[in-house]
């Protein structure tokens, strides 16, 4: 689970557009980018080498 206060401040670091939080794939997801980056051991890892690509179905949910 990520921190509501954290989540509100954290953007994507490519489009700069806010994120959200995927609890069931412990991801914060950007529908902007179309980029999923991972959360471990609580810790968001904000690097866009990191992060996976949404696929289609994910950026229009």
């Amino acid at each position: 689970m990520i921190d509501k206060k954290l989540l509100e401040i954290l953007v994507c670091p490519v489009s700069k557009a806010p994120v959200e939080y995927d609890a069931s794939r412990n991801e914060l997801i950007c529908r902007a980018s179309g980029l999923a980056y991972p959360v471990r051991d609580g810790i968001p890892v904000m690097l866009e080498s990191e992060a996976r690509p949404l696929t289609a179905d994910e950026k229009l949910d």
